[in-house]
């Protein structure tokens, strides 16, 4: 049962809004793909250290990682609205008129590297100056938040609307409202005792795809993707952890994670003969760096619901099993590198192999 509409089930200007929402998407996928990966690559180079790739088990289901920081990794979180969020879940997701995207408000925060001459209209996606002005906020922000602006009416322009964003809904209640969803309990997170209601909170993670447990920016990221679920309309959550080196990507579509890899050369040369290209053309549009006669390209693993993580067919309620997956594997792609338009993902199998 989905919480937001197909797009046969919107009116034509939803269904416009839609289409212009994805174009933008895509764009903004791009640029989070080259800030989270290519920019913490080159930003631990600059400062003489050796990248720390992750191992191929970190990206399957259920799979912890190292709690290891890494100063040189970029972090953020960013929120991306296909509408506006009303004013009556400012309770949990924490936008107010202090932290809009003014000018006044921006150079009150004065940690922002603010420029003398101030664009007010480069917080609009379609301006030449949004990226470089989400660029200059991603580090020293929390969380940022991009919706529709109710003015725009049938234009429907995007803006960043708001930095400073806080995620205030308790994760009990958010794994409260996914196994009610889900069919898991019929009203509180307690009613079938501790240990049941702690095994919810661990599938609650497990669902969005991140390890039990883990803090900051990834908890706030599948929170406010399980919160923003009450609005009808899609959302994307990007998410970036000093810990993990992945780019966690929350959509309508599921979860998937974005990551740095090293091939070396009968691997590239596989994948290049089984995609009908020259050894040449896959270093130039899908090989980001080269390292020790290898090739650092970006892979993308996309994230299936099992049944056990899918409302069930007689909307009836049922036990959980804490021992079963909920996510698998559906999806593995090297992805060209960011801004190559002319050249698709790649499917390749890399995790289990």
């Amino acid at each position: 049962m989905a919480f937001w509409s197909v797009r046969e089930e919107l009116s034509q200007n939803n269904r416009l809004r839609r289409s212009y929402y994805e174009l933008l998407r895509d764009q903004l996928d791009q640029f989070m793909l080259g800030y989270a990966l290519v920019n913490s690559y080159k930003r631990f180079l600059s400062n003489g250290m050796a990248y720390p790739f992750i191992e191929k088990r970190e990206l399957k289901p259920r799979a912890r990682i190292s709690s290891l920081e890494y100063e040189h990794q970029n972090t953020f979180l960013v929120i991306f609205v296909e509408d506006t969020i009303p004013a009556k879940y400012k309770k949990y997701i924490r936008f107010f008129n202090l932290n809009k995207t003014t000018k006044y408000n921006l150079l009150q925060a004065k940690a922002l590297p603010m420029p003398e001459i101030y664009d007010r209209n480069q917080k609009l996606l379609e301006s030449a100056r949004f990226f470089d002005f989400l660029k200059t906020l991603l580090p020293f922000d929390y969380a940022l938040l991009i919706q529709r602006d109710p003015a725009s009416r049938l234009a429907n322009r995007y803006h960043l609307s708001h930095f400073h964003v806080r995620i205030d809904w308790p994760i009990t209640e958010a794994a409260e409202d996914m196994a009610q969803n889900l069919r898991y309990i019929s009203k509180d997170l307690y009613e079938k005792g501790d240990k049941y209601a702690e095994n919810l909170q661990k599938k609650f993670f497990e669902y969005y795809g991140m390890p039990v447990m883990i803090g900051g920016r990834r908890t706030a990221a599948v929170v406010a993707a399980q919160y923003l679920k009450r609005i009808p309309c899609i959302t994307t959550v990007y998410a970036g952890s000093s810990q993990a080196r992945v780019l966690f990507r929350i959509s309508e579509r599921g979860v998937s994670k974005a990551v740095l890899i090293q091939l070396n050369e009968d691997e590239m040369s596989h994948i290049a003969d089984v995609n009908s290209l020259t050894l040449r053309l896959f270093k130039k549009y899908y090989v980001i760096a080269s390292e020790r006669k290898k090739g650092i390209c970006m892979f993308q693993a996309t994230y299936t619901y099992t049944n056990h993580a899918r409302v069930p067919d007689d909307n009836k309620l049922r036990e959980l099993n804490p021992d079963v997956n909920w996510l698998t594997i559906g999806q593995e792609h090297l992805l060209p590198k960011p801004q190559i338009a002319k050249y698709p993902p790649l499917a390749v199998n890399w995790v289990y192999s």
